[in-house]
């Protein structure tokens, strides 16, 4: 396979991570995943298999796979129920054009014959998407970097680095008052004690990959996105390697504006400052407590305690 420049937007659940993946969305050298880029499959299980879904966990594949079993393997379930049963997909009124079979048939295509590397099947998996998006707004060439996003794939970047020593890996840490009000929204929402808990587990696991491989990964605070957009992406743009430019102030998707509709991509409704301060608000007090209980040592290093409306929780 040719050069492959592979970015992937992590974050924890309702901490703008699928808002930063639709900034990307616009710019001129990026490929941007039109969902949520589910890579994980069943066959890979550690000691955190209990704090986070499959779907969001860096795979690993048993040997001797088909093209056609390896596609399969990876969930991929946002893409997949679009593909598959429209009608049953949050997305099914996106106007996209992808056919699963000449998907599936670039898959082949890119894999060729056996055996196959991980980073060869995650690779394929990219490019056959862009092979297969038949109204994608943009040019497809090999000098442009494909971006994807998975909520705390952050906490296997060891496994991702190992596959694609260029990679870049952008964690994206959101004040835990906001980012619990908005799960809320969810059918299903955690209970605040696992979601507190949670809170901490990725970003104390992202913290220590982002000093191991400082190169690779690289936390960002989603306050800083929606206090100075512009300086926020200069410095995305910077660390992934593209120039900075004018699209990557707003979301889109497939090149189109969707500040006022980022539903059905993500719970967070808009990247302002506004309303993510608006969202500690709508919490109870007694919720306000437990997240100050929580969460103070590891807010207070990521400097929560110096942003105004956050203050009065953690100051010393």
């Amino acid at each position: 396979m040719s050069h492959f420049a592979f970015v992937m937007v992590s974050a924890g659940f309702e901490h703008g991570g699928n808002v930063i993946h639709r900034h990307l969305d616009g710019h001129s050298q990026l490929l941007v995943y039109p969902f949520e880029s589910q890579l994980g499959n069943r066959n890979f299980s550690d000691f955190l298999a209990s704090v986070e879904r499959v779907q969001y966990r860096y795979p690993e594949f048993p040997e001797g796979l088909t093209a056609i079993e390896l596609y399969e393997q990876m969930i991929d379930e946002e893409l997949k129920t679009f593909l598959r049963k429209r009608n049953g997909s949050k997305f099914r009124d996106v106007d996209l054009k992808l056919n699963e079979s000449n998907r599936i048939a670039a898959f082949e295509q890119i894999l060729g014959p056996r055996p196959y590397s991980r980073s060869q099947v995650i690779e394929a998996f990219f490019r056959a998407t862009f092979m297969a998006w038949e109204n994608y707004y943009a040019e497809i060439t090999d000098d442009k970097i494909y971006v994807g996003y998975s909520p705390a794939i952050g906490i296997d970047a060891d496994r991702i680095v190992r596959d694609f020593p260029n990679v870049r890996i952008m964690h994206i840490v959101r004040n835990p008052f906001s980012a619990y009000r908005d799960t809320k929204r969810r059918p299903f929402p955690q209970p605040l004690s696992k979601y507190l808990i949670t809170w901490n587990v990725y970003h104390c696991i992202v913290e220590m990959y982002a000093r191991m491989y400082p190169g690779n990964v690289r936390i960002f605070r989603y306050e800083d996105l929606v206090s100075d957009k512009r300086t926020f992406m200069e410095d995305v743009a910077r660390f992934i390697g593209v120039k900075f430019e004018p699209s990557m102030l707003y979301p889109s998707w497939n090149g189109r504006d969707i500040s006022e509709d980022i539903l059905p991509w993500g719970t967070v409704l808009k990247s302002t400052a506004d309303y993510n301060r608006t969202m500690v608000d709508e919490l109870t007090e007694a919720e306000k407590a437990q997240i100050v209980a929580g969460t103070t040592a590891l807010a207070r290093h990521f400097r929560f305690d110096e942003i105004d409306y956050l203050r009065l929780f953690y100051r010393a």
